[in-house]
């Protein structure tokens, strides 16, 4: 069954609250993407760099002063390192604060970061201010898919946590559109006026977070079930006494008591078994996703269009950036029709082929080869869109809706931290492989052949180790992942655990989820042959 607008027949309460809420926490992914793209553009801006460049080096072709490779390195990939402890924030700030007030306190710690930038005429407190900002980001991305998953109909999450990603290509483009509009600025407003429209991303985010519910799995973790029951309440228009609504919030508060008789959760518990499978998933999955090298288009993309000959190499980013918005959509539509892992290996086969091509056809013509320019352009767009599509919003769907309420927020802060430390890793490294110089590696195009080899990889990664949760509740993935020991036997699955009916025969500890529902369908028999005499 493909994307509904309406829930499925049957399917009590109103639909539109629980998607509006998911859609609109998906915002902060504006934030993201704003402050990923923006960065490309100002370190090819003609006043930026003849006010922060200190290298006294000139480009030839330009004219214009030019960053050296450290520079480079420092000034784009502090904001990943400053994402990697935030998202490892995120989890005691989730936790302790709540899934809402951590979002709402993650808004803030970026605004500090912004301002730090917008005031900075030197690279030493604009990487600062770098830092900070990636820091409140890096809380930000691993708080709202766990939002989201936690608030969203099992139904439709798949598109309302990928529409995070969507968010993140909108900020992209928006980011292109900024930067071109100011680049030719002679003062600080061609680079503080881009800098400064995030103010406005985190004021609407921030003032929506406070008429927003949170989440009911939030408050059965807390050990507040008539909180989690109006919260429940609010996103499915339901009465709190309504039997739809007391057997969604009975599974949930059935579930959680279930995976606490297992033990308490610990970051250690995380790498333990089950728990260690899937976590091992989440951080693969997002660092391949990293690995693709859909960053560099949009970290280094306008100075490679301009390394490469290419004219109008803002155009340029502003089509990337528009392709990557565009194909987000119908990545929306594919996640629910096709599933998690039918999706992610079409993703992952159509980008190595086209960033083997790119690699090729990069390589093999010069600057002034404008047929082959052309190709190339064409099939970065090309590769894009597969990415945008696939990878970019399959990654976080998966991530936030594979793992137990007792450790969502904590392994959901582990795998976003792995997709920042990757994408910290090749924003420092990049410089150092594409530019030309002393102890460069000097690839330029050539680049392409790695991330090409990454994508080849990610085909057999979701073979082997991609569970298709698609249409299911989080509790039921939580029964999957007990009853189906490998990833490619996950198609076809059909959940028959009602953690209601297992915990009215008791929970013994470290019991195997299996014999307990044996047990609750033993007594279940029992129950219906006394009745039947």
């Amino acid at each position: 069954m493909g994307l509904a607008i309406k829930p499925p027949p049957g399917t009590p309460g109103k639909a539109w609250p629980a998607i509006v809420v998911g859609f609109f926490v998906a915002f902060g992914g504006v934030l993201f993407g704003y402050d990923t793209g923006t960065i490309g553009g100002i370190l090819a801006m003609p006043y930026w760099l003849e006010t922060f460049t200190t290298s006294g080096v000139i480009n030839p072709d330009t004219g214009l002063p030019t960053l050296t490779a450290s520079q480079s390195a420092e000034i784009v990939s502090l904001l990943s390192a400053g994402t990697f402890f935030g998202a490892l924030t995120a989890s005691p700030a989730c936790d302790f604060l709540g899934r809402r007030m951590g979002l709402m306190a993650a808004v803030g710690v970026f605004t500090v970061g912004v301002i730090l930038q917008t005031a900075s005429i030197a690279i030493p407190l604009f990487v600062a201010g770098r830092f900070v900002a990636g820091y409140g980001v890096g809380m930000i991305s691993a708080s709202i898919p766990l939002y989201q998953s936690e608030t969203a109909p099992k139904w439709i999450r798949g598109t309302i946590v990928g529409s995070y990603q969507l968010a993140i290509t909108i900020g992209i483009l928006l980011a292109a559109i900024v930067d071109h509009a100011t680049k030719d600025r002679q003062d600080t407003g061609s680079y503080r006026i881009p800098i400064a429209v995030q103010f406005a991303w985190a004021i609407i985010l921030f003032s929506g977070m406070l008429l927003l519910p949170e989440t009911p799995r939030y408050h059965i973790k807390s050990g507040h079930p008539e909180k989690a029951a109006k919260a429940l309440s609010r996103l499915r228009r339901l009465d709190a006494d309504h039997p739809a609504l007391v057997e969604e919030l009975g599974e949930i508060t059935a579930n959680h008591e279930y995976e606490l008789s297992l033990g308490k959760a610990t970051y250690l518990d995380c790498f333990k078994g089950n728990l260690g499978k899937r976590l091992a998933t989440g951080c693969l999955l997002q660092s391949l996703q990293q690995l693709t090298g859909v960053n560099f288009i949009f970290y280094y993309g306008t100075s490679y269009f301009t390394n490469s000959g290419i004219k109008n190499p803002f155009i340029i980013s502003m089509i990337t950036s528009a392709v990557n918005t565009g194909s987000t959509f119908p990545g929306l539509y594919m996640v629910e029709a096709w599933g998690r892992r039918p999706l992610l290996l079409f993703g992952a086969i159509g980008m190595a082929t086209c960033q083997f091509i790119v690699a090729g056809v990069g390589t093999g013509i010069g600057t002034g080869n404008e047929i082959g320019q052309k190709a190339l352009i064409a099939f970065v767009c090309i590769y894009i869109f597969f990415f945008a599509c696939s990878w970019g919003p399959c990654a976080w769907v998966v991530t936030g809706e594979i793992f137990p309420l007792k450790v969502r927020a904590k392994a959901l802060s582990m795998t976003t931290a792995s997709n920042w430390l990757l994408n910290w890793a090749i924003a420092y490294a990049t410089p150092y492989l594409v530019d030309a110089g002393p102890g460069n590696a000097n690839l330029q195009s050539k680049v392409f052949f790695i991330w090409g080899g990454f994508c080849f990889v990610c085909i057999f990664f979701v073979w082997a180790m991609i569970y298709e949760t698609k249409g299911m509740s989080l509790e039921q993935v939580d029964e999957m992942y007990a009853k189906v020991g490998k990833a490619w036997q996950s198609p076809g699955f059909q959940p028959t655990v009602s953690f209601q009916e297992v915990a009215e025969v008791g929970y013994e500890r470290k019991s195997s989820l299996v014999d307990l529902e044996n047990s609750a369908q033993r007594k279940k028999s029992i129950g219906t042959n006394e009745y039947a005499a």
